[in-house]
């Protein structure tokens, strides 16, 4: 077994790889740019070397200074995480020529899987079903057009080279693939240098399901069932789960044998997975393979029991698989949410900055339910325009699929994070949703769901009891804490109005509060409803938690002028409480008018101004793309909302911008 690793990645995946080499008595080395000198990978390896600046290109994609780091270490073997080098060919190739292990697939296989079209190829020659597409390698723009026609819309443009969801753009007409190619191409070139595109049809209401194999040196392949993994924005995952919930086990063995078969024609070792699209009908055809370990594996980990890391490290060792397919069983259901830094209700535009606070649930395994949470940052770290938006990747466990998914929901209605825009409120909402918790998914969901984009639930029901009566318990603990400062002026004492008002989601409901020092009774005069509460928060935490009528309850709690921003349940809403007389007064006050700013194009996220699409004094129609602006390895088409007459142009290409500032001015 090897003495010392290097990991050739940063953030949460090579913490990841850094826990299961200290499990096995590894040592473990990173590597790192400049945005990432204090990183927690950093923090957390025996020894960490600087690679260059920030932009990946200039650091985490060099091969020849990963080679010298471990040299200079003595790593005898270097895991590559996901993404960067993990599917290059090249770089298994350069470490083998320094003597050095590659944790992964042999080059062969990378060759011939890693390269989405020459693994359809192999695929279609396997037997394999496979997707209806053009196999070979695009060459402009208008060439994509023809093909894109010849194949029939919707179509699908992919980067060979591509995963995560970068590269990739699906087109329903010629205007899409003419303006999504040439965006898809550059995408590709930033995030794997690599600009090489195909095309495939785009399957109408599918499911992304794959399968998880293991291989080792000796010959062995065995498949670790299926991860489900449908709920996609922009073709990036959002939530995974282990296994699918449209699946049977008919289904499951066959798409398992078809996935082993694959790999033992390409000769295949390590962790990979390979990628299906299914009809709802459990039809499923082959869509690329992945050579390497993939961001959800935790939920295969869960309901298998098995470490993939570990597997993967005892495989480059020359170890034989410890176990057969006959062993593999499936426990429970797991359900994964990514967390990613950006703003759902902005449109999911990429979040940077520090992260002041950043509290996650706490882990570990109760009462048959297991919460792990995968992460790379800490509190008062900051995230970088530089890399992937991912906080994190919270699992939980469950022995069935709703209890995963309501275990899901209170571990992030736990999850605190300020300092950034992030999609917990998105994440938790899902949680929360019919069809998604009935299984009725498909790749399409979020959109058909949301097709005005995402705003948050305002409490009703039970849930506004919920966030009502917590408002009160905390303005009736805070109160007390109040008074309780030392050297306040005597007097008389102050008596606590037992009834109060609660404004939440535009209603006042009248609260009557009893109790204190953790344990009250809130009751609703108006509908007769009482709940009683045992409170663990102390004024100035961030989530309050206790239980209501016997019921754990997380709720996170916001400080705001006069109030508190409660998030509980998938929903969020400003909460104000009180005395009878203060509400007959606020209803008296005028509300606040949001300052006008459609004659501007205001820069939406922090990011590089790629291109402006337009000149002064031109005239742009609804739907025109204006400027393009890249952030977080993603380019973002900023288009005219309204008919108009451009006035002044205050950015150019190049330009690093801050959220809200002025590209564009209109008459």
């Amino acid at each position: 077994m090897f003495k010392k690793i290097l990991i050739a990645n940063r953030g949460e995946i090579a913490c990841r790889v850094i826990k299961t080499a200290r499990k096995m008595g590894i040592k473990t080395v990173a590597v790192y740019s400049d945005a990432d000198r204090e990183a927690l990978h950093v923090e957390m390896a025996d020894e960490a070397v600087h690679l260059g600046p920030p932009p990946a290109a200039q650091s985490y994609l060099l091969i020849d200074k990963i080679v010298e780091a471990c040299k200079s270490t003595g790593a005898e073997a270097v895991h590559p995480g996901y993404g960067f080098l993990s599917e290059r060919e090249a770089f298994p190739i350069a470490l083998e020529k320094a003597g050095i292990v590659f944790i992964g697939p042999n080059p062969r296989a990378i060759a011939a899987m890693g390269d989405k079209i020459e693994s359809k190829r192999a695929a279609a020659a396997a037997k394999v079903s496979t997707v209806p597409g053009y196999m070979g390698e695009i060459t402009d723009t208008a060439h994509a057009i023809k093909i894109a026609e010849e194949i029939g819309y919707p179509v699908m443009m992919k980067a060979s080279a591509g995963g995560g969801g970068k590269g990739m753009r699906i087109a329903n007409n010629r205007r899409e693939v003419e303006e999504g190619y040439s965006l898809a191409q550059s995408e590709a070139k930033a995030s794997f240098g690599d600009d090489r595109m195909f095309i495939e049809k785009f399957i109408v209401n599918p499911r992304h399901i794959e399968i998880q194999l293991i291989g080792d040196k000796h010959g062995n392949v065995i498949h670790l069932a299926e991860r489900e993994c449908s709920i996609q924005r922009r073709n990036q995952k959002v939530i995974e789960e282990a296994p699918s919930p449209l699946l049977d086990e008919a289904t499951r063995q066959a798409m398992g044998a078809q996935a082993v078969a694959l790999a033992k024609a390409v000769g295949y070792d390590s962790a990979g997975t390979v990628e299906f699209v299914a009809g709802q009908d459990k039809s499923f055809y082959f869509l690329e393979m992945n050579t390497r370990l993939q961001v959800e594996h935790p939920v295969t980990e869960l309901v298998t029991g098995v470490d993939l890391v570990e597997l993967m490290i005892r495989s480059a060792a020359g170890e034989k698989l410890p176990f057969k397919q006959s062993d593999v069983k499936i426990n429970g259901w797991a359900v994964e949410s990514r967390v990613y830094a950006e703003d759902p209700f902005r449109g999911f535009l990429p979040s940077i900055g520090r992260l002041v606070k950043y509290r996650p649930p706490e882990e570990g395994v109760s009462d048959g339910i297991t919460v792990r949470n995968d992460t790379g940052v800490f509190e008062g770290g900051e995230i970088s325009m530089f890399y992937d938006p991912m906080i994190a990747k919270l699992v939980t466990h469950g022995p069935t699929r709703i209890e995963a998914i309501d275990a899901q929901a209170k571990a992030l209605d736990s999850f605190y994070i300020d300092g950034i825009q992030h999609n917990i409120p998105f994440v938790s909402a899902l949680m929360h949703h019919p069809r998604w918790r009935e299984g009725a998914l498909s790749t399409g969901f979020i959109a058909e769901e949301f097709p005005d984009g995402f705003t948050a639930r305002q409490p009703e029901g039970e849930a506004l009891q919920v966030v009502a009566a917590v408002a009160a318990v905390i303005d009736h603990e805070n109160n007390i804490r109040r008074r309780e400062i030392t050297h306040q002026m005597s007097g008389q004492p102050v008596a606590f109005a037992r009834r109060r008002v609660v404004k939440v989601a535009d209603q006042l409901l009248p609260v009557e509060v009893e109790g204190g020092y953790g344990n009250y009774s809130v009751a609703f005069p108006d509908s007769g409803a009482e709940l009683e509460l045992t409170s663990e928060w102390l004024p100035g935490e961030p989530v309050w938690s206790g239980t209501i009528d016997d019921k754990q309850v997380a709720v996170q709690v916001r400080p705001i002028l006069n109030g508190v921003n409660l998030a509980y349940g998938g929903m969020q809403s400003p909460v104000y409480v009180y005395t009878e007389r203060e509400a007959e007064l606020v209803a008296l006050m005028p509300i606040k008018q949001a300052a006008d700013t459609s004659k501007y194009l205001l820069c939406p996220m922090p990011g590089l101004v790629k291109a402006i699409n337009v000149e002064e004094g031109a005239e742009v129609q609804v739907g025109d793309a204006l400027a393009i602006v890249e952030a977080m390895k993603m380019e973002n088409i900023l288009r005219a909302e309204r008919n108009a007459k451009v006035k002044k142009i205050n950015a150019k290409p190049g330009d690093s911008l801050a959220v809200d500032a002025v590209i564009l001015e209109f008459e």
